[in-house]
């Protein structure tokens, strides 16, 4: 039952993002996010996307900070992860 977070790499809106999971529910996910006020349009299908300025905050916070790969690799454990092919349904 842990929240991680990678580090901010991914490009978009003319900033960098994070990706934060939850290696347990995606209930755990959602209430960390809302105690911090993260608002939940900021949820993509598995994660929440972060703005580099928030992520010294979220890990602040409690979120464990992790490479992008083993981000994925325990979100795929988890059995939270949805397959892309999914993501473009929707």
């Amino acid at each position: 039952m842990t929240i991680l977070i990678d580090p901010p790499f991914w490009p978009a809106h003319g900033r960098l993002w994070s990706h934060l999971v939850s290696d347990s529910s995606y209930d755990e996910l959602h209430d960390f996010a809302g105690r911090l006020g993260i608002p939940r349009r900021g949820f993509d299908h598995d994660h929440y996307d972060i703005p580099q300025e928030r992520y010294d905050d979220v890990v602040a916070a409690g979120a464990v900070p992790v490479k992008g790969t083993e981000l994925i690799r325990r979100l795929i454990a988890s059995g939270l992860r949805v397959p892309e092919r999914d993501r473009r349904d929707h």
